[in-house]
């Protein structure tokens, strides 16, 4: 396998993974927000709370249809670049990867659909429960990309049948650690995200002296209230993580640790165990993602707890200028807290794609560098469009008046009136 070749594929599918998980997290926790308030709308007829789901709940859709787009490109990945995972451990984890697909697709798309459509036209109950499916599914889809990610980082419930393997055990792979860990891991870390994007927001509104400032002041409140806890249930799963990788990955904890001894110990069981080569994962990436990971998350820390008492003042919430700065300025901490472990714990697997069972160089696809760098090229430009307009389209909507989100308007606010008609 030429090495171009290889360290392309490497790098484009970290981007286009990188990116498409930027729309992910805010896309899960943005959606549990966006149901919990429609469930207080929905029992109290609150006017604030049904306006409060009509306006974060625009911007929610905006998140998921421009991310549903990444995750169209993530799925070429694996049969553009990676032709020899897919040949080797398709029959393992190409089903979890198509559970995923009919989920978020068809299945989460649908309910979501009916959402937006069924506005002031289904039963008020039948609509609170389309947004609650459309949250229950995209939990779905995240632990089906999880029971993917999990074979790789801890393979189980397989047998090696020539050169492919085979399932023997689907509860094996359903419930394998690495995936059940880490998925409450990402719901915990989606909630801080939707949390910390809310409470920002919404101190830009407050800061602005945006005439909204009771729906505002209690949208502040939601986000910082949800980020909280969500901190605490995020480092918890990141704590049970550790453990359970030093079982299967501790070559990822000794580089981590800097413990050289264990490190060179393990090095020299491998080579024993898979022939000459170099299985350590490169130390610099490592660390580099762990260290970030836990910064971002100290900063989140140190800005919640106090911001959970500042919240519990009405006055505060609302006139607070300083601490409303610090809300806009700490909402991209969540995103750089969830790349950098990401990175940490993908690079931590290296130099395995499945760990102990395949070899990164030996699941590329056989083409040349210059289709490699020809696709890197377009997906990049590609994400980086997306995500452009995405943010460019979520910054628009969110100095908009509640009243003038399209979602949810009632029909006779959209149709033009005979006059305008005939203009």
């Amino acid at each position: 396998m030429n090495s171009e070749t290889l360290d392309l594929a490497r790098l484009q599918f970290a981007l286009t993974a990188g990116g498409h998980f930027l729309f992910v997290a805010l896309t899960i926790g943005l959606a549990t927000l966006v149901a919990c308030i429609q469930t207080r709308a929905t029992l109290t007829r609150n006017p604030v709370h049904q306006r409060m789901t009509r306006f974060w709940g625009q911007l929610y859709v905006i998140n998921y249809a421009v991310g549903i787009v990444t995750g169209l490109v993530m799925e070429f990945q694996f049969g553009l670049a990676w032709s020899g995972l897919t040949h080797q451990a398709g029959n393992v984890f190409g089903a979890s990867l198509a559970m995923e697909t009919l989920v978020a697709f068809f299945v989460e798309s649908t309910f979501l659909g009916l959402w937006i459509f069924g506005w002031d036209r289904l039963n008020r109950w039948v609509h609170l429960g389309l947004i609650w499916g459309v949250t229950i599914t995209a939990y779905a889809s995240a632990y089906w990309i999880m029971v993917s990610n999990g074979f790789l980082q801890n393979p189980v419930g397989y047998e090696r049948d020539g050169d492919v393997l085979r399932l023997t055990d689907t509860w094996a792979v359903l419930t394998n650690p690495a995936s059940i860990a880490a998925f409450w891991h990402i719901l915990g870390g989606a909630l801080v995200t939707a949390g910390f994007f809310v409470a920002g927001i919404s101190a830009y509104r407050l800061f602005r002296r945006d005439p909204e400032v009771d729906l505002f002041t209690k949208s502040l409140r939601i986000g910082v209230f949800t980020a909280l806890p969500a901190l605490f249930a995020t480092a918890t799963a990141g704590g049970i993580q550790f453990d359970v990788i030093g079982d299967y990955q501790p070559m990822k904890l000794g580089v981590w640790g800097g413990r050289g001894a264990e490190v060179a110990r393990l090095q020299a069981e491998q080579v024993a165990r898979f022939g000459p080569g170099d299985y350590v994962p490169p130390e610099e990436w490592v660390s580099a993602g762990g260290s970030v990971m836990m910064a971002a998350f100290g900063f989140m820390f140190l800005l919640v707890l106090p911001s959970a008492l500042l919240a519990l003042f009405r006055p505060v919430v609302q006139r607070f200028r300083l601490w409303h700065l610090l809300l806009m300025a700490a909402i991209p901490l969540p995103y750089i807290s969830m790349l950098s472990g990401w990175v940490f714990r993908e690079m931590g697997r290296q130099p395995w794609v499945i760990n102990g069972v395949l070899l990164t160089r030996d699941a590329v696809s056989d083409v040349s560098p210059a289709a490699m760098r020809a696709s890197l090229v377009a997906f990049t430009v590609l994400f980086g469009l997306l995500l452009v307009v995405n943010w460019a389209l979520l910054l628009r909507q969110a100095g908009r008046a509640p009243d003038q989100v399209a979602l949810g308007r009632p029909e006779a606010e959209t149709r033009p009136t005979p006059i305008t008609a005939s203009l």
